[in-house]
């Protein structure tokens, strides 16, 4: 496997691989997908397989609070579950989040994906207490607006 900055010429592979992650990801434009590669390609790797694209991680370093990493979108297309894609794009964003001094990860989950809160959890996430529980997991209400109430996990980074 190997793991690589999202680069241009991916955009149209990564796009039809997050079109897969419905209803819990949505893709996102083409010019958006320009935007990752071109701007923020350290925080954005792809996994690749077999000259396959086989995962996508899509994260960004917080402006406003520059020691914090959001990540976005984690996909791995169904042909290479459970072997490891996940957690190698997540290594890589830890250690690239670490050598830019940022102190934690986190990322945000729909109440019901009871498999990316599983899997957040093997990664060493924790889900922050929130306002309420949905589902048996702690949420943060309208946490992505009106309605919108979300899980989030983070990880924190060592110091």
């Amino acid at each position: 496997m190997i793991i690589e900055p999202l680069g241009q010429r991916a955009i149209p592979e990564v796009i039809a691989l997050m079109e897969l992650g419905m209803p819990y990801i949505t893709a996102r434009t083409y010019s958006d997908y320009w935007l990752y590669a071109n701007l923020f390609s350290s925080t954005c790797p792809v996994a690749i397989v077999d000259g396959r694209i086989a995962g996508a991680l899509v994260a960004f370093r917080s402006q406003d609070e520059p020691a914090d990493v959001y990540a976005q979108d984690l996909m791995v297309h169904p042909d290479f579950r459970r072997r490891g894609v996940t957690r190698a794009l997540m290594d890589h964003l830890r250690d690239t989040a670490e050598a830019m001094g940022c102190h934690r990860i986190y990322l945000t989950s729909m109440p019901g994906n009871h498999a990316a809160h599983r899997t957040w959890e093997a990664l060493g996430f924790r889900n922050v207490p929130g306002d309420r529980t949905i589902d048996g997991v702690s949420v943060v209400s309208d946490f992505k607006g009106p309605g919108k109430a979300r899980a989030v996990f983070e990880l924190p980074l060592p110091r």
